[in-house]
């Protein structure tokens, strides 16, 4: 096989898999691309409408929490930083009848938390209440 024909293959099969990948049913090169360029802009499109909704979710705080043997480790991180929400968070705890044994917290510009909360009062309380209750108490002191 010449360069020219191998050449010739490896496009042939490149416009194939740009075919396949756009989901084209054309058959000629020019109509292949023109139908990539189309999914290109179709791709931007549901990339902006996405990012409205990315933008939101980037601004919630993060909220972690694992069961331990006896607790909880609650990590909690935000961007944004709010005045307040050091209280916030503690009342939640308290709400739920944790008794923080252990805490690390840095509030400058973003707020960032990591604590370890005693066994709780109330048995029923598990690591998903307690993340729910947590990032209540953020959103309520963010205003949103």
């Amino acid at each position: 096989m010449t360069s020219r024909d191998q050449k010739k293959a490896v496009l042939h099969e490149k416009l194939q898999l740009l075919r396949s990948v756009t989901n084209s049913s054309a058959l000629s090169k020019a109509s292949i691309i023109v139908d990539a360029s189309k999914y290109i802009q179709e791709l931007k499109q549901k990339v902006e409408a996405c990012k409205p909704d990315l933008a939101e979710e980037s601004s919630l705080p993060m909220v972690t929490v694992e069961t331990l043997e006896k607790g909880f480790w609650i990590n909690v991180f935000s961007d944004k930083n709010c005045p307040g929400m050091l209280v916030s968070v503690l009342q939640a705890f308290q709400e739920l009848g944790l008794d923080v044994l252990d805490a690390t917290i840095s509030s400058a510009d973003s707020f960032r938390l990591e604590a370890v909360g005693g066994e709780p009062q109330n048995e029923s309380v598990d690591a998903q209440m307690v993340r729910q209750v947590v990032v209540q108490a953020i959103k309520k002191c963010m205003g949103s």
